[in-house]
């Protein structure tokens, strides 16, 4: 009797482990035929051919992983720090930045908490949370001194890690990003969709994500299959969405969670598209007043909110006039 126990418990096991397995081999079978998992592996490539390397730091609360320049490397350049929105990750957000911006900066590139590779154990869903695990993850590595870059979520972001780092941070470029929109603002925008936000901003149906892309591109692709969109959002926003969905709360009821929005110390360069239709244009002008003489706008034409994917090159262009210009001016002075 004890030995028919023992033989049906070992053969429960063995069903577990071979249940376990399949999964396992099914989940292998998926990203290999996964198109959006092959485009994950060829932005890996081309991150790695401009030189980055990536790197999970431990900060204790939290893990955020980030791209830094190899070490190896004898010559340093200026330091940039990119900081990615609410679409996907940060490889698919700064692709067409990294050949361009890499010749002249050293590039870090993080996935910020909940996207990616990064996860943190505390409860904190705020902007400044965000800004500080990226700056501590920025003294780990090493870097006193750097200018940063962020676009929409990351906007927000890259604008209080300007505040509270305002030593390390020399310069910033805030790309459509609402900073200076109060939480009663954002409320009414979110109204105004008439559904929620967060089915918009982090879509689990093909048709959502479609609207989401027409939403956030002036001139979107005319047609993109809904196999490629699915693809898409089983890939980028299953993972960790629970902790994504707090984010965009957190947002939306706080905003930059100051009151009143602080004035930067630093220049700052502001870029926006013309036809932005998640933060509207007259968003730039109102964060330009609010920074005063140290704010430069810069408007682009016929771009959407995505404006460093459809309008890459003047992106390109403008931010490195704008941190090239700053840094021709100190080795000016120290020569």
């Amino acid at each position: 009797m004890a030995s028919t126990k023992a033989f049906r418990h070992l053969l429960l096991l063995l069903a577990v482990a071979l249940l376990s397995l399949f999964r396992r081999v099914v989940a292998a079978a998926r990203r290999l035929l996964s198109f959006v998992s092959l485009r994950e592996l060829l932005l890996h490539l081309s991150f790695l051919r401009c030189g980055l390397r990536p790197v999970t730091l431990d900060l204790g609360h939290a893990s955020l992983h980030i791209w830094g320049p190899n070490p190896r490397r004898a010559l340093r350049k200026p330091a940039l720090l990119l900081i990615h929105g609410f679409g996907g990750n940060s490889k698919w957000q700064w692709e067409r930045q990294i050949g361009a911006l890499s010749r002249s900066f050293d590039l870090y590139i993080p996935d910020l908490l909940f996207f990616g590779r990064s996860r943190s154990s505390c409860a904190d869903r705020s902007v400044g949370y965000q800004a500080r695990c990226v700056a501590e993850a920025m003294r780990l590595l090493g870097v006193a001194r750097y200018s940063v870059m962020g676009i929409s979520y990351g906007g927000f972001v890259a604008f209080r890690l300007a505040e509270m780092e305002a030593e390390s941070v020399e310069r910033v470029a805030i790309l459509t990003a609402g900073i200076c929109m109060s939480p009663e603002q954002l409320r009414v925008m979110s109204a105004k969709e008439k559904r929620d936000v967060c089915e918009l901003l982090l879509p689990q149906k093909a048709d959502d994500l479609r609207t989401l892309v027409s939403r956030s591109m002036y001139r979107p692709p005319k047609w993109i299959p809904s196999f490629f969109l699915q693809d898409f959002i089983e890939v980028m926003y299953r993972d960790q969405r629970k902790e994504r969905v707090e984010l965009l709360t957190k947002l939306l009821d706080d905003g930059i969670d100051q009151d009143p929005v602080p004035v930067l110390t630093q220049d700052t360069l502001i870029l926006w598209g013309d036809k932005d239709a998640i933060f509207p244009l007259p968003l730039a002008h109102q964060l330009q007043r609010h920074l005063g003489e140290k704010a430069k706008l810069e408007v682009i034409k016929d771009a959407g909110h995505a404006l460093q994917l459809e309008k890459a090159e003047k992106v390109n262009y403008f931010v490195e006039k704008f941190l090239m210009s700053e840094s021709a001016k100190k080795h000016c002075s120290l020569s």
